[in-house]
């Protein structure tokens, strides 16, 4: 068959999460081969069938996506490697659909996780890249607490916000995570426990700071007329855009590549924000997930605290429903896959007592790579549950 680029050719199977822990003990790569398995059993697929890997993962070296290819016994005729943070995931899977489109693959599996010993995510965040390593380091500043604690400062002026306001987000996806079993943190949060957190960095508290886990996600990538994607419920691409260092770390960092994303990205799915019945925006801080959503037209600056009571607040908008990372922990870089993973359980009816009623279409974002400013990464999708 000849290579049809329309998103319409493309599904997402087997979405799944290896469920986080505090402290695990599986091994980075045990992780990732447990997530791989389950997926394909959850695709009902073969590891046979698998012709193609995507990994994404910060404590995965020295191994690459080939030394996981050869554990797990598969022969692929795509491969790749992305360790793009928050993005990964997303990122890969942008070109594993253009590869099954094409035919270079049939059935790709996309793969994301981190397991953390203490010592490995210090290493991390000393040595996130080489801007940190040589000159924030130094100053003591490494630590990306620092740098949202900043930013959140700053959105706290440009839109006239309040601690408070921050902690509704915050409480509400607790509220979501109650009804994941697989959240690690599902105990009830009022404002006073909000406020009260332990201060990290101001006006950071400790709930503004997603905690660190272990854990891995995965998802399938097949076209429509894979054996696989029939019988099963339908789910598709509406449009996927992505953009990268949108200015050179010269802005202020309250504004992420998907402004610039969102003029193309809402006329090419045909949609718009009013449209979309769940979200799962990357939420490293809550600070990131306000820029997210005024950049993707969610809400105009001078109505940011309505937006805030009126629409996360109330759970009229269907947000992180998982809990998000705040809540269901970050698994390093298993949360690039965490959001799309959330959604495609929410459009496939598969999301038990968080379960959003007629879920019909879905935004998945992804952030991440902070230079020494703020991350550098953006990608956004639209998908749609198919009848």
């Amino acid at each position: 068959m000849s290579p049809d680029f329309t998103w319409s050719t493309v599904r997402l199977l087997g979405a799944t999460e290896v469920t986080y822990t505090r402290r695990g003990q599986r091994s980075t790569s045990e992780l990732l081969a447990l997530a791989f398995r389950q997926a394909v059993d959850q695709a009902g697929l073969h590891a046979k069938d698998i012709d193609g890997l995507g990994v994404a993962s910060f404590t995965h070296t020295p191994d690459r996506a080939i030394d996981l290819a050869w554990k797990l016994g598969l022969q692929p005729r795509w491969i790749m490697d992305d360790s793009n943070g928050g993005a990964s995931g997303l990122n890969i899977l942008q070109h594993a659909i253009r590869a099954v489109q094409a035919g270079d693959a049939h059935a790709i599996a996309i793969v994301a996780g981190d397991h953390f010993e203490a010592e490995d995510f210090r290493r991390l965040v000393e040595n996130y890249n080489q801007t940190t390593r040589d000159h924030l380091r130094p100053l003591g500043a490494g630590s990306p607490n620092q740098v949202f604690a900043m930013l959140t400062a700053a959105q706290t002026r440009t839109l006239g916000l309040e601690r408070a306001d921050y902690g509704a987000l915050v409480m509400r996806q607790r509220q979501w995570a109650a009804l994941n079993p697989q959240a690690v943190y599902r105990a009830p949060m009022s404002l006073d426990d909000y406020l009260n957190a332990p201060d990290v960095a101001w006006p950071l508290g400790r709930l503004d700071c997603v905690p660190v886990v272990d854990g891995a996600n995965a998802i399938i990538v097949t076209r429509q007329d894979h054996a696989a994607a029939q019988g099963k419920p339908g789910i598709t691409v509406r449009a996927l855009r992505s953009l990268h260092n949108i200015d050179d770390q010269q802005g202020d960092g309250l504004s992420t590549g998907l402004a610039r994303l969102g003029p193309q990205l809402w006329p090419e799915s045909g949609l718009s924000p009013a449209d979309m019945d769940v979200v799962s925006i990357y939420d490293d801080y809550p600070v990131m997930v306000l820029a997210q959503l005024q950049d993707l037209g969610f809400f105009q600056p001078q109505d940011a605290k309505r937006f805030i009571h009126d629409q996360i607040a109330t759970g009229r908008l269907a947000l992180n429903t998982s809990g998000g990372q705040l809540s269901a922990g970050q698994a390093g870089a298993a949360c690039s896959l965490h959001g799309l993973v959330e959604v495609v359980r929410q459009l496939s009816g598969q999301a038990g007592e968080r379960q959003v009623a007629q879920a019909r279409y879905g935004l998945v974002t992804g952030y991440g790579m902070v230079e020494y400013r703020y991350g550098m990464c953006s990608t956004a999708l639209i998908l749609e549950a198919l009848s």
